[in-house]
C-alpha cells in the first residue's frame, strides 16, 4: 500500500464507536497525525448491533459526567461534521416500584441537576398522561429525563470517523494488528499484516478482543485484561397501529424511553414497534471455556435466539405496557457485550506499561463512547482528565481478577444490572480471593466480611442472632443490625482499645542513591527525619489531590511508602515514573499484614506483649517484637485515638493478632473506622481526596512547601491558585439528618441555590452527630455557616464546623 502510514504520534487498534471517538477526540485536541486500525469494517463489533439507547442516569458522579457529555456532542456531531445521523431525545421515564428505588432516583436527579440535566420526579398519573400506554397502579413515582433518548450506532461510528479524517487523521480498515514491540525509549511499533507503524502511544480500544489484544503487552509489564463476554438479547417487534397514530397525533415525537429498573429491562419505540432490551438474571455468558473459545473472527456475526431465558421479562413487559402484547416478535439479537467485573469500562493508562493506553470493555458504549473519547484524549495529550475518572482507571484492578473472578461477576453484574448499591451491601459472587493470615479468626469472632481491592476486611461484627443476610442490606439508612455493633465498636476504641484486621495496605519499599531527593522533586511537601513518618501528597500539573502515602523514613535514601489498597497499581505507576534507576521500588503488599490497635488502653495492652519503647511520640516508627514475633509498629491512628499500627510477616501475625485479642482488645470493623475517622475529618482517597480538587481546596496547604527548591508537579499551578484565592473550600460539616447519613455527592444548598456538594458522610458515634465532609463556595466555608444537605431528596439542615477535628480538636488523645 503506496498510502500506508509507518509512523504516527497514536495508534489506536479498534475501529467500534470509542476507537472511532478516541480518534476524533485526539484531532479535536491538535494530535492530527493518528491512526485506527480496524481487522474489519468499522462498527464490525459490538457496535453494530447495539440498541443505541443514550441514558445520561448513573449513579457514579463520573460516568453521568461522561454520559452527559456524549448526549451533548451527539447533538451536534451531525452538523458539525457534516454527516446525517439519526438521534432521538426522546426523554425517558424510570419506573420505581418501591421506597428505596424513589431515594436512588431523587439522589441521582439531584447529582443530574448539579451537571445541568433538567431531571425531573413525576407521580405516576403524571406518567401515565406522557405515557398513555403505560400501567402504574402498583408505582410509587416514576423519575424523568428529558436529555435521554437512543441513535443509530452506525452512523454516529462513521460521522465520528468523518470528524477525524476531516482533520487528518488515517482510518486503516481490513487491517488487523498483530502484536505491538515496544523500545527502550518507551516507543512503540505496531505489527500487522500490513506492515509495521511506529508509533509513541498504542491505544487498546479492541472492544470484545480488549483481552487478546492485552497479552501482546505483556512482555511490557502488562497484565490479562479483566474482562469476560456476556450473551445480551433484545427483540424488536411488529409495527404497532396505535403507536402510529400516538406519534402522528404528537408532531412526530417519540414515546419517553420506558426503563422499569425493578423488573430489569428497558422498552422503548423503534419506528411504530417496541424494542425490549431485559437483563436477565438467568443470564449467560459466552467463551468462557475450552469447548467455546473466542473464534479468531466474529466481525458483523450474531448467536442464535434463546428466549426462554427472557421469557418472565418480556411477560411483565407486556402488562405493564398491554399494547405490546398486540404484536409479534419481528427480530431478536443476540450478541456479545463485553463485561469488566463492576459493569464499568476500562479507560486510561494500562497498568505497568508506559504510553499505553487502554478504553475498552463497555458494557454502553454507545452512551459512554462520546465521553471516553473526551477523557482518552486528555489522558494521552494532557497526562491528567478534566473530572476525576477513577471510577474507570484500569488500575482500579489488581491481582485478584483472575479469569474466574471476571466471569463470576460479570454474570453477577449483568443479571444486577439495575439494582440499587445500597451503602451496606457487599456482593457475594467471587470473593475471597485475598485472606489475611488472621481471616478465619476474624470470621470466628463475628467478622461481616467486605472486599477491599479484593482483601476480605471485616466491616462489622456481629454477635449471635444478629440478622447477616443480604436482604438487611437493602437499605439507604443507617439503622440495621450493623447500627448498634458499629456504636459499641466505636465506644470500644474511645473507652478501650480496639483491634482491626487491615490487610491490603499497598506498601512499596524505595531505596537506592537519589531516593529522598526523587520523592523531594514528587512530593508537595518536605520527607520526614529518619526515624519518622509524615503524609505526603502528591499533585498533577493543575495542583489537583493525585494520591495521598504514608511516608516511613528507615535511612538517608531507605523509606516505606504506605498507600491505601485500591492504591497499589496506581501509585506503584506513580513511583516507577519519578524514579531514577539508582532506586529501587519493591511492592511488599502481599507478604505483610497490619493490626490497628488503637484507644486510650492499647499502650496498656500493648506493654505486656511488646519489648518497644512506647513512650515515642507520635508518628514515630521502630522494629520490636509483639507476642514473641518480629514487627514493626508505627505509632499512628487513623481512628484519632492514641494507638499503633502493628505490621508484620503473614507467617507472624496469627500468634500477634490472637495474643492482642487475648489481652483484651475489642475486633472493630470498616465501618466504625469510617465513623471515627470522619469525626477527625481524615480524608479517604478518592472520596475527599481526588483530582476534582486542588490541595489548596482541599484544605492540605499544611503539605505543601512552596519555597523549597524542587519543582514538584503541580508547583506554578498551586502558587498561582494562591495569589488568585481558592473558588472552593474543603469543610467538616454536621446535618441534622433523618434516617440516612450524606452519601458521595450529595448537593450542598443555600438559598436555593447549589453550592457544593458532600465527598462523604456518616453518623459519629463519639460526637452523636451525623457528619459530612464536603466542598462548598469558598466564601460559605466560614464557622457556623448554614447550609442544607440533601440527602435522597430530602433537604436537611447543616452547620460549617470549625476548621478542626470535631473529636479531641487538639489531638490531646492521639498524641497521649
Amino acid at each position: 500500500m503506496s498510502d500506508f502510514p509507518t509512523k504516527a504520534r497514536v495508534v489506536v487498534i479498534g475501529g467500534g464507536v470509542v476507537g472511532a471517538s478516541s480518534l476524533y477526540h485526539l484531532a479535536k485536541k491538535g494530535w492530527t497525525d493518528c491512526v485506527l486500525l480496524e481487522k474489519n469494517e468499522l462498527t464490525a463489533g459490538s457496535t453494530w448491533h447495539a440498541a443505541g439507547n443514550v441514558p445520561t442516569f448513573s449513579n457514579s458522579w463520573a460516568i453521568m459526567n461522561m454520559q452527559r457529555y456524549s448526549t451533548e456532542l451527539y447533538s451536534r456531531l451531525g452538523e458539525e461534521v457534516d454527516y446525517p445521523m439519526n438521534y432521538h431525545v426522546s426523554g425517558s421515564i424510570r419506573l420505581a416500584h418501591s421506597k428505596e428505588r424513589m431515594q436512588e432516583f431523587e439522589h441521582a436527579m439531584a447529582m443530574g441537576r448539579y451537571q445541568g440535566i433538567p431531571m425531573e420526579m413525576w407521580t405516576p398519573e403524571e406518567a401515565k398522561e406522557r405515557y398513555p400506554f403505560l400501567e402504574t397502579h402498583d408505582l410509587e413515582g416514576v423519575l424523568y429525563d428529558p436529555t435521554d433518548g437512543d441513535i443509530d450506532p452506525a452512523q454516529l461510528t462513521q460521522a465520528l470517523a468523518k470528524g477525524a479524517r476531516d482533520m487528518g487523521q488515517k482510518i486503516i480498515r481490513f487491517c488487523p494488528a498483530t502484536g505491538v514491540t515496544q523500545h527502550d525509549d518507551g516507543t512503540w511499533t505496531v505489527h500487522t499484516d500490513k506492515g509495521d507503524i511506529a508509533c509513541d502511544y498504542v491505544v487498546n480500544a479492541a472492544g470484545y478482543y480488549a483481552q487478546r489484544v492485552g497479552e501482546w503487552f505483556k512482555p511490557f509489564g502488562g497484565r490479562t485484561v479483566p474482562a469476560m463476554v456476556m450473551s445480551h438479547q433484545y427483540l424488536l417487534t411488529d409495527e404497532v397501529p396505535e403507536i402510529e397514530e400516538w406519534s402522528k397525533a404528537n408532531g412526530g415525537k417519540k414515546l419517553p424511553l420506558l426503563r422499569d429498573v425493578d423488573i430489569s429491562y428497558y422498552l422503548r419505540q423503534e419506528k411504530n414497534g417496541f424494542n425490549l432490551g431485559p437483563y436477565e438474571p438467568n443470564c449467560k455468558g459466552h467463551w468462557m471455556t475450552e469447548d467455546d473459545a473466542m473464534p479468531e473472527d466474529f466481525s458483523f456475526q450474531l448467536w442464535n435466539d434463546d428466549l426462554d431465558r427472557i421469557e418472565d421479562i418480556v411477560t411483565d413487559a407486556m402488562e405493564r405496557v398491554p399494547l405490546m402484547a398486540t404484536s409479534g416478535v419481528g427480530r431478536v439479537i443476540n450478541g456479545p457485550i463485553p463485561y469488566a467485573p463492576d459493569g464499568l469500562p476500562l479507560i486510561g493508562p494500562m497498568p505497568g506499561v508506559r504510553n499505553a493506553f487502554e478504553a475498552h470493555t463497555f458494557t454502553f458504549g454507545i452512551a459512554q463512547g462520546g465521553g471516553a473519547g473526551k477523557v482518552l484524549a486528555e489522558w494521552i495529550v494532557d497526562g491528567a482528565t478534566e473530572w476525576d475518572m477513577w471510577a474507570v482507571d484500569p488500575r482500579r484492578y489488581t491481582d485478584y481478577t483472575d479469569q474466574d473472578y471476571c466471569n463470576q461477576k460479570g454474570l453477577e453484574v449483568y443479571g444486577n444490572e439495575y439494582a440499587m448499591h445500597f451503602p451496606h451491601h457487599e456482593w457475594p459472587a467471587a470473593r475471597d480471593k485475598k485472606l489475611s493470615p488472621v481471616h478465619d479468626k476474624v470470621k470466628a469472632l463475628g467478622g461481616v466480611m467486605g472486599a477491599y481491592n479484593g482483601w476480605e476486611r471485616a466491616n462489622w461484627f456481629a454477635k449471635p442472632g444478629d440478622d447477616t443476610s443480604l436482604d438487611a442490606t437493602h437499605t439507604w439508612g443507617r439503622s440495621g443490625p450493623w447500627e448498634q455493633r458499629i456504636q459499641e465498636e466505636c465506644e470500644a476504641v474511645r473507652d478501650d482499645c480496639g483491634v482491626l484486621d487491615l490487610p491490603g495496605f499497598s506498601r512499596f519499599v524505595v531505596k537506592g542513591e537519589g531516593a529522598a531527593e526523587a520523592l523531594r522533586g514528587l512530593a508537595t511537601g518536605g520527607l520526614p527525619k529518619v526515624g519518622r513518618m509524615n503524609l505526603i501528597y502528591v499533585s498533577d500539573d493543575r495542583g489537583r489531590i493525585l494520591t495521598e502515602m504514608s511516608c516511613i523514613r528507615l535511612g538517608e535514601d531507605e523509606f516505606v511508602m504506605i498507600t491505601a489498597a485500591t492504591a497499589q497499581w496506581h501509585d506503584r505507576d506513580i513511583l516507577m515514573n519519578a524514579m531514577p534507576a539508582s532506586v529501587s521500588i519493591e511492592d511488599v503488599t502481599t507478604s505483610r499484614d497490619t493490626l490497628i490497635v488503637t484507644g486510650p488502653k492499647s499502650r496498656e495492652i500493648l506493654s505486656n506483649l511488646t519489648d518497644a519503647d512506647l513512650t515515642t511520640g507520635w508518628l514515630t516508627h521502630q522494629s520490636a517484637t509483639v507476642a514473641g514475633q518480629p514487627a514493626y509498629l508505627i505509632r499512628v491512628s487513623f481512628a484519632g485515638e492514641l494507638g499503633w499500627e502493628v505490621h508484620a510477616l503473614n507467617e507472624h501475625m496469627p500468634a500477634i493478632y490472637d495474643a492482642i485479642i487475648g489481652a483484651g482488645a475489642t475486633p472493630f470493623g470498616m465501618y466504625a473506622l469510617n465513623s471515627l475517622r470522619i469525626e477527625k475529618g481524615y480524608r479517604a482517597w478518592k472520596g475527599d481526596l481526588s483530582t476534582d480538587y486542588s490541595l489548596l481546596e482541599g484544605g492540605l496547604e499544611r503539605f505543601v512547601k512552596l519555597d523549597k527548591p524542587q519543582d514538584f508537579p503541580g508547583k506554578a499551578a498551586i502558587l498561582n491558585e494562591k495569589q488568585q484565592g481558592v473558588k472552593k473550600a474543603f469543610v467538616t460539616i454536621t446535618v441534622d439528618a433523618g434516617d440516612c447519613d450524606a452519601p458521595y455527592m450529595s448537593c450542598i444548598w443555600q438559598n436555593g441555590e447549589i453550592v457544593g456538594e458532600t465527598t462523604s458522610g456518616a453518623w459519629g458515634y463519639r460526637v452523636g452527630k451525623s457528619i459530612a465532609l464536603g466542598m462548598v463556595k469558598a466564601e460559605l466555608a466560614n464557622p457556623g455557616t448554614e447550609l442544607e444537605v440533601e440527602i435522597y431528596g430530602q433537604k436537611c439542615r447543616a452547620v460549617v464546623e470549625q476548621d478542626q477535628p470535631l473529636w479531641d480538636p487538639e489531638n490531646e488523645r492521639l498524641r497521649a
